[in-house]
């Protein structure tokens, strides 16, 4: 059951290239055990005191039978409505089947009912980290951690909770509460990769090898080691070291789909697309609803030059997600690739209409540099013109679109602007585009009759 629930969370996640081990800490507590964290077994009872559904909840929560205990453990929650145990025996029972609006009610009865029950804080505190609500998380791991003489092994877990937590925004406090964790328990490979991903956070890329390095010390087959590690040298564009990482680590792990991506984009890197796509198309067939591994195989298709294979990928994405103005942009170039300018333009004047929604302005640049050159394709001067005007505020020109501007203003019989714009390119230009040189020589002496 515990690996079945492993199965299930890590569904969640949407993106495989995403590290899997802060997951484990956002498990319902009620599954790391025979009984969950905190339960009583009926036996420990004086006999005159147990009531028959107490001792029939405590076998059905020993096998993991959480549908039947939710069945006994609720009428017993209603008769004893002070029990912080019963409470939250129940809210773990739900946790447990995803349950997670009664589960949340049943741990809040609990904490009503005994503010100290590390267990209920704990698992609440979990449960609101599974489900995004960080501030109330942090808030309820806080509390668990700071209970005075609690399980030292379950304020270890909410500390390294917090910690987890705190990566991303406050890699400096997430240090300090993976201390103070080690200090109430010992020192897990989750603890040696947190380690280094903390150290990764603060630029310190040497740390951040050395853990890595010594978790792979003391477990060679760890592949979320091999991939922390492999993430830093692809990084750092250390391509040699990372090669023979990856290879051999995927001779282990065949079907792991975060090596596979890692290997896949070290290819792109080398220029090697072709032999990347074999990887991205496994990776495909076994994850079709995987955004980002079908984003990764459409973009290795263009570099490849299959725009027609990449087309249709970038159509599925972009009518999940039609507000993305890079998939957008993404679907537009494959278009202008194939020669459909015209089908591109309405998706590039969608991607631009709201330039804080790209990752980068240069993103936002290369979206209108496209834009530019589908609208000349469709002798849409003015378009050109606006889109390049845009371009200028948040990328410096290129010879590509100087040469642009020029045939824009060309078309438009702007005389002087062309002429300028043509000779321009021919400064920048230096012999890199001949046809583009050879037709803007060919226009200026023609411009030059109509001054």
């Amino acid at each position: 059951m515990q690996q079945a629930n492993h199965n299930r969370k890590s569904n969640r996640r949407g993106s495989l290239l995403l590290a899997t081990a802060s997951l484990t800490l956002f498990f319902p507590i009620s599954l790391y055990a025979q009984l969950p964290a905190g339960t009583r077994d009926a036996s420990s009872q004086p006999e005159t005191q147990q009531d028959p559904l107490r001792s029939q909840a405590a076998e059905a929560l020993s096998k993991q039978d959480f549908a039947t205990a939710i069945k006994l453990l609720t009428p017993l929650a209603e008769k004893n409505p002070k029990d912080a145990q019963v409470l939250y025996n129940l809210g773990a029972a739900h946790d447990a089947l995803d349950q997670t609006s009664d589960a949340e009610a049943a741990y809040h009865r609990a904490i009503d009912a005994n503010p100290n029950l590390l267990d209920a804080h704990l698992a609440l505190g979990l449960l609101f980290a599974r489900t995004g609500r960080t501030s109330n998380a942090r808030s309820e791991l806080s509390v668990a951690a700071a209970i005075p003489n609690g399980d030292a092994a379950l304020r270890a877990r909410a500390y390294r909770a917090l910690a987890r937590l705190d990566q991303q925004s406050n890699p400096a406090a997430a240090s300090d509460e993976l201390l103070n964790a080690i200090k109430l328990s010992s020192e897990t490979p989750d603890d040696i990769l947190l380690t280094g991903e903390l150290a990764e956070a603060t630029n310190d890329s040497a740390a951040a090898e050395a853990s890595y390095r010594r978790l792979l010390a003391a477990d060679p087959d760890n592949a979320q080691a091999t991939a922390a590690l492999v993430h830093l040298l692809l990084s750092q564009k250390n391509f040699d070291q990372a090669e023979p990482l990856l290879t051999a680590a995927l001779q282990k792990h065949p079907d792991d789909p975060t090596l596979s991506s890692q290997l896949a984009s070290l290819y792109e890197f080398q220029n090697k697309p072709g032999q990347a796509i074999p990887l991205v198309e496994k990776l495909h067939a076994s994850h079709p609803q995987d955004a980002a591994i079908s984003r990764l195989l459409a973009h290795l298709y263009v570099r490849n030059g299959n725009f027609e294979k990449a087309l249709p990928i970038y159509a599925s994405l972009t009518a999940a997600s039609p507000n993305d103005p890079t998939l957008l942009d993404d679907q537009a170039d494959a278009l202008i690739r194939l020669r459909r300018s015209a089908d591109a333009l309405p998706l590039l004047q969608r991607a631009i209409a709201n330039p804080q929604a790209f990752p980068s302005p240069a993103a936002y640049g290369s979206a209108l540099s496209h834009l530019a050159f589908a609208a000349t394709n469709n002798n849409d001067p003015a378009t050109v013109l606006r889109a390049l005007d845009l371009r200028a505020k948040v990328l410096p020109p290129t010879p590509s679109t100087i040469f642009l501007a020029a045939t824009a203003h060309d078309k438009l019989h702007q005389v002087k602007e062309a002429s300028d714009l043509y000779k321009q390119f021919l400064a920048a230009a230096k012999g890199q585009f001949p046809d583009e040189e050879w037709e803007a020589r060919h226009r200026l002496a023609a411009l030059e009759h109509m001054k």
